[in-house]
């Protein structure tokens, strides 16, 4: 899926050793790239899953490899009780967070009339309803002390159309709620978003028709080392960004 040598490289600009992050879908694609960069800045890393642990088990131990501190954290995030708890748990097995990522996500290509009252509920929940007790909770345990925190966007959800009806809604709500985040947040906890374009194919479409790539001014896939680049960037480079969705999709917002 990536180099890691290209994003060892890469991360020697970023500092973050004394920080700890929570990242959620950790355990697989973009999420286990994220955890697993910020672990190679330094920070303390807790890798949540949802199911499977396999993967969150192999980026803890690409973590450790770092030097730093990493435990696995299941929990379903469908369920609010444990989206409620999971940034308490992560605070009790790293002593503090200060970074929180919400990555994990639902995708399903359904269209207005193929939605059912099940799909809908469930992308809202788990997109947007995690992401904010989540990220409630991260602020009351930070108590006016400072911290960051990334909403995982998609182009979609400022420029939403008919297609992907459940997934876009939830990720447009995920971006009001970032802008909302970052007032109601301030001064000490900025919240910013991060929105994706063409990045990796969903799972399953690994052959994905190269037909996507159309509506793409700069016509090739994102690579997951700009992603990452574009993530670090967000978390440490200037404290004076909050309240601002960053596109990382090659221009496609733009037709």
């Amino acid at each position: 899926m990536r180099s890691r040598g290209k994003i060892a490289a890469m991360v020697q600009k970023y500092d973050l050793r004394g920080q700890s992050a929570l990242v959620t879908g950790a355990g697989r694609r973009l999420g286990r790239a994220f955890a697993e960069a910020l672990a190679s800045c330094g920070a303390n890393i807790a890798v949540h899953y949802g199911q499977t642990a396999t993967g969150a088990e192999e980026t803890v131990q690409v973590a450790l490899s770092h030097g730093v501190r990493a435990v696995t954290l299941q929990a379903d995030l469908s369920q609010t009780d444990q989206a409620s708890s999971l940034t308490g748990r992560a605070v009790e097995a790293l002593n503090e967070v200060t970074i929180l990522i919400n990555n994990a996500s639902i995708f399903e290509s359904l269209e207005l009339m193929d939605t059912t009252l099940e799909a809908w509920q469930n992308h809202l929940t788990i997109n947007l309803t995690a992401p904010f007790l989540l990220s409630q909770s991260f602020g009351r345990l930070r108590a006016g002390r400072q911290g960051t925190i990334i909403n995982i966007l998609d182009w979609r959800a400022l420029r939403p159309g008919p297609d992907h009806f459940p997934y876009t809604i939830s990720k447009s709500g995920l971006a009001a709620m970032t802008r909302s985040l970052a007032q109601a947040l301030a001064p000490n906890i900025r919240v910013n978003g991060l929105a994706l374009g063409a990045i990796l194919p969903p799972p399953g479409m690994e052959g994905f028709d190269q037909s996507v790539l159309e509506g793409v001014p700069l016509n090739r896939w994102g690579s997951v080392e700009e992603t990452v680049d574009a993530l670090l960037f967000l978390i440490a480079g200037p404290d004076f960004i909050t309240g601002e969705i960053l596109h990382l999709d090659g221009g496609r917002q733009l037709t």
